[in-house]
């Protein structure tokens, strides 16, 4: 079973991506920190119930210790976007078994005293664009970053995916999380949050 551990949102630039989710739910993002294995930086907003949403972007000067970036950030190009959503297991190697063949492979990673595994497809891709979630299995004794991040007032109502593949993707996974929609369509996230300035939407 999967769970709902995060969103992400892309930018080819931190300060501009950071003012964009600032600007659209009306509250301010924290500081985050640096990936030295895939070369991005990122800032942090805390969510009611556990959950956290992440803007991520390529740090300047950066060189990937891994070769290449994650989350497809070195093709990244636009606006800023929500781009992925990331879901945590208990059991990753079971998740994998179901999980599409381009899903990745798991990458153990450190930050301070934050451990995690993390799946990362070898060319830095999003599986199905980021319509499947990239997987997440907090180490044992991790306290979830949610949990370090003031409270924002902001809550998640609904993250809705769509994908011509929608219903292929729905077998290979199951999230525990009544928030959580897959939709046959033209690929697209859309997160509703409830927040101190009403409901807003990414």
């Amino acid at each position: 079973m999967l769970k709902l551990d995060h969103l992400a949102v892309a930018c080819t630039s931190l300060e501009e991506g950071t003012a964009w989710v600032e600007k659209c739910l009306g509250v301010q993002m924290q500081p985050g920190g640096q990936h030295a294995r895939y070369g991005t930086h990122n800032t942090l907003l805390g969510l009611a119930d556990g959950l956290y949403l992440e803007v991520i972007a390529v740090e300047p000067g950066a060189v990937p210790m891994a070769g290449h970036t994650w989350f497809d950030l070195a093709r990244f190009s636009g606006p800023p976007r929500l781009a992925n959503w990331i879901c945590q297991t208990d059991d990753l190697d079971a998740a994998l078994a179901k999980a599409p063949a381009d899903a990745g492979t798991p990458q153990a990673l450190t930050r301070g005293d934050l451990s995690w595994q993390i799946t990362v497809p070898d060319d830095g891709s999003l599986p199905y664009g980021g319509a499947f979630p990239t997987l997440i299995r907090w180490a044992d004794g991790t306290h979830h970053p949610a949990a370090r991040l003031p409270s924002s007032g902001c809550r998640l109502i609904q993250f809705e995916v769509t994908h011509p593949a929608a219903e292929q993707l729905r077998s290979t996974m199951a999230v525990t999380d009544d928030r959580v929609t897959l939709a046959v369509g033209p690929f697209a996230l859309k997160a509703t949050f409830d927040t101190p300035g009403g409901v807003r939407t990414l």
